[in-house]
């Protein structure tokens, strides 16, 4: 039988038959319990499949590579301790990476941020806002892969001299202006990396954005204007406050966007001209460089820096919890 044939059973019939056999199970065993415990028992055992796919997919693998990053690359894994960690820090090549990642880190979490309030701001203001958020959005439906080959081709450059075949570099060969090595000339090249970034993902926070700015009541922002204040005054007053909250969350999945960057980085350049990043270099170090201990321990590292990040996003929620 053709193996296709197989799989496209279990998934079909397979998983949706474990689940109502696990949801019967459930509620069987329930009725063996004593009837005042079966409230608290029964959320602990619907949410024990979740848990021990979470602690399958993600806590044993983030455990197993961070042993990993205290071992050698050989076969027998031999421990080193810190020794790849060591390398890490005093590599230039990585350190590289470091500095690119913490300025996509704070770039791309500017741009993205700024233009998604920026266009959400705007576009409630027009009456062609469905068509113009779409055409915002579209990118965001392209595979960043997809992306990146696109831009490639934009930002192509050829000696002075030459056709230039890229977009950009075609209008300033046309106003008669020399053609510019966008992504040849480190810092500014990974500027321009972050900026297709910023191109991909601003749709996405204008319209989390959007949805917030328009749950603020227009009663209210009409009583400041009559009160006689302009509307950069109701903006900064009452708009931006009202959308802390969901700029923080925006601004919170562009940081762990930054930090994990690859897609962009790797179809413009592999990471050559100083544009390497945490994940590409990871990459790297694993599949060129057959380095599997530093690998890990550069994926360790990446883990460690979005830690912060999640743990002010918690207390974030709780607060907001707490005030309801």
């Amino acid at each position: 039988m053709d193996p296709r044939i197989v799989t496209a059973g279990v998934a079909v019939i397979g998983v949706p038959a474990v689940l109502i056999g696990y949801i019967l199970g459930v509620e069987w065993l329930l009725r063996l319990a004593p009837e005042r415990r079966q409230a608290r028992i029964r959320p602990w055992l619907w949410i024990l499949p979740a848990i021990l796919l979470l602690g399958f997919f993600l806590v044993y693998p983030t455990i197993a590579t961070a042993v990993r990053s205290l071992q050698d690359k050989t076969a027998a894994a031999n421990f080193i301790g810190l020794a790849n960690y060591q390398y890490f820090f005093s590599s230039d090549a990585t350190l590289v990476a470091l500095r690119n990642s913490f300025i996509w880190l704070v770039l791309l979490t500017a741009f993205v941020v700024g233009g998604g309030i920026l266009t959400a701001v705007l576009f409630d203001r027009v009456r062609y806002e469905p068509v113009a958020k779409s055409l915002l959005f579209l990118p965001l439906a392209i595979s960043f892969v997809g992306a990146g080959v696109i831009w490639k081709f934009m930002f192509d450059y050829q000696l002075a001299g030459h056709p230039q075949i890229g977009t950009l570099n075609g209008i300033l060969q046309g106003i008669g202006q020399p053609p510019a090595a966008f992504l040849l000339n480190p810092p500014g090249n990974t500027v321009w990396l972050i900026l297709v970034g910023a191109w991909i993902w601003t749709g996405f926070a204008m319209v989390i954005l959007s949805a917030a700015l328009k749950g603020i009541s227009p009663e209210l922002l009409e009583a400041a204007r009559v009160d006689g204040a302009n509307e950069l005054q109701v903006f900064r007053a009452i708009t931006l406050p009202l959308l802390m909250p969901t700029i923080a969350v925006v601004a919170t999945t562009m940081i762990i966007t930054a930090l994990k960057a690859f897609d962009v980085v790797y179809v413009m350049g592999n990471g050559a001209f100083d544009t390497d990043v945490l994940a590409l270099d990871m990459y790297h170090q694993l599949f060129d460089f057959g380095q599997p201990g530093r690998a890990a321990a550069v994926a360790t590292v990446l883990v460690v820096l979005i830690i912060p990040v999640m743990i002010l996003n918690v207390r974030r929620f709780q607060a907001q919890e707490a005030i309801r």
